[in-house]
């Protein structure tokens, strides 16, 4: 069920808090053994959620009656356990709550528990040195994705109707795509993150994972709007209500699509499926075309900023020596790269940011929205590590199947991977809608739009 159908049946008193936090945490011990997308419970869930239902019997009404939520185990949860996924932060309970949750808890959410990443969110696979490895549910040979990977696992799984998750690269479009569920990237300081660790400085947000369109906005109506603990967010002081507005029409708008975005190598499957679904939108009254894009290839400019700020990070702590004995293994190579950043080359990607901003802006002077595929390719197998090493027959790097997300990072545009369709294995495949910077109502419309067109909830996983 989704969130709206859950508070409904509460209040028509079908439902308790009680009893749905009852069946999730079924569902949890059922699979999550399996697939190891929780990775810590909140001990308190049933003590809150007898707390919520007395609310509900005095006639209080809020948005989220005791509806059960993840949270990303990289935003902070006070007295619940957040690691990071390192284990240099293994026994870390917070004090305080990040905005975000602080926010869903006012709404009457209750947390339910933590979901897995990779450390510190770096790569777009979901694997630690402290939980393991995260598996797909739709096949558990492949990567969910990441690095917002146990959230999706564990909303496609009916482990909670959504989570909380972030976006500093792709981290919540990819996973998003890779399981079958909806990921919702808001513009960079629509929805403001404090407490957080200095990395992904500019480039991440909080953001939300959703089996339906509706429960996105919905959350967004919570978590969105300023707070002066995140200067980002006091750009965007208006209060807009997302639900209300969602089913706007976006006839007559102009959807751009590209299968490549002028650099990048994509599986023709993954291609195909993708197409098909970007010209759907004509069903909607929309004006589609497929345009030819040149754009910066970025991607080594993000793994700059990444791995120096969180060497830089780790070391101003004091826990550089620590880290070097436990990190994950994949980023000890990090720290070899790490070392040769020098400060010019830093300086560099901003000067990169503002060619892409550039060459972004003028497509979206003509274009209200651009669609494009989620990731280049279908989840890979585990085994592969970080990714593939040959895409359609061609050499790659170990970001090039993530090619379409990273960029509207540094744009901080908003942006959203719908489920568009499945491979011939059975593999679901995303359609990014990215908008304008501060088009967020835009972005979720044109989602809302695409969800009627090719409903996508009775697809489930079998596990």
């Amino acid at each position: 069920m989704s969130i709206l159908e859950l508070s409904k049946a509460i209040y028509d008193g079908k439902l308790s808090p009680v009893k749905v936090v009852e069946a999730i945490v079924n569902q949890v011990k059922k699979v999550n053994p399996e697939l190891n997308a929780i990775v810590t419970l909140n001990n308190n869930v049933f003590r809150e959620a007898e707390e919520a239902e007395k609310a509900v019997e005095k006639g209080e009404v809020k948005p989220l009656p005791g509806i059960p939520l993840t949270i990303k185990d990289n935003i902070q949860t006070k007295g619940i356990r957040t690691t990071y996924g390192s284990k240099l932060f293994e026994h870390y309970i917070p004090s305080e709550d990040a905005i975000v949750v602080e926010r869903l808890k006012n709404a009457g959410a209750i947390i339910l528990g933590k979901t897995n990443l990779p450390e510190f969110g770096l790569i777009a696979i979901t694997d630690n040195p402290l939980f393991g490895v995260t598996k797909n549910p739709w096949n558990k040979t492949r990567t969910p994705g990441g690095s917002s990977g146990g959230s999706v696992a564990a909303v496609a799984t009916g482990m909670g109707p959504a989570s909380i998750g972030n976006d500093g690269g792709g981290s919540i479009r990819i996973p998003a795509a890779f399981c079958g569920v909806y990921g919702f990237k808001p513009s960079t300081g629509r929805v403001p993150s404090y407490p957080s660790l200095p990395i992904f400085q500019g480039l991440h947000t909080d953001g939300v994972l959703s089996r339906t369109v509706e429960d996105a906005a919905l959350i967004m109506n919570i978590i969105a709007g300023p707070d002066d603990r995140d200067r980002l967010s006091l750009n965007f002081r208006e209060k807009l209500d997302f639900l209300k507005n969602l089913d706007k029409s976006v006839e007559g708008k102009k959807f751009a699509f590209s299968s490549d975005l002028g650099y990048a190598i994509v599986e023709p499957e993954v291609k195909d499926i993708v197409e098909k679904a970007a010209f759907s939108f004509c069903k909607a009254g929309c004006d589609v075309e497929e345009v030819k894009i040149s754009l910066p290839k970025i991607d080594e400019e993000l793994i700059i900023k990444v791995v120096s700020e969180t060497l830089t990070f780790i070391e101003v702590e004091g826990m550089l020596d620590r880290w070097k004995n436990c990190a994950y293994p994949a980023y000890l190579s990090f720290l070899q790269y790490g070392e040769l950043i020098s400060v010019k080359d830093y300086i560099k990607v901003e000067v990169k940011r503002n060619q892409l901003w550039n060459k972004i802006r003028k497509i979206f002077k003509k274009y209200d929205f651009l669609l494009t595929p989620t990731t280049a390719i279908p989840p890979f197998k585990i085994e592969e590590g970080l990714g593939p090493t040959k895409i359609n027959g061609r050499n790659v790097g170990f970001i090039d199947w993530m090619p379409f997300t990273y960029p509207f990072n540094f744009t901080g545009q908003p942006a959203a991977s719908i489920p568009c369709g499945f491979t011939k294995e059975g593999l679901p495949v995303g359609l990014q809608i990215v908008g304008r910077y501060g088009d967020d109502l835009g972005v979720l419309q044109a989602s809302k739009a695409f969800e009627k067109i090719s409903p996508w909830q009775d697809k489930k996983p079998l596990i």
